[in-house]
């Protein structure tokens, strides 16, 4: 049974050229909307570890809250590189 490629339906454009067919585009954040995106995944790490330290499950517990100190340290050198820039 012969059979044909369709070409997609969907062709992502803009800076995200490998997205899924139909997802939205990823948009070149500013180096402060990076920063704050970075802290705000922090929070939320920090709360998940918190979580899961009040359910006493300390290893995933440990996991999370490092996961927020390592989103911390990336907002931070983001941020530092952004001010080296001209």
């Amino acid at each position: 049974m012969p059979f044909t490629i369709a070409s997609p339906a969907v062709v992502p454009v803009g800076p995200d050229a490998v997205a899924v067919p139909g997802s939205p585009a990823i948009a070149n954040l500013t180096p402060r909307a990076l920063h704050a995106r970075l802290l705000a995944n922090a929070a939320l790490r920090r709360q998940r570890g918190l979580q899961r330290r009040e359910e006493h499950r300390m290893d995933d517990a440990a996991y999370w809250i490092n996961a927020a100190f390592s989103a911390v340290t990336k907002a931070a050198e983001t941020r530092r590189v952004a001010a080296t820039l001209p």
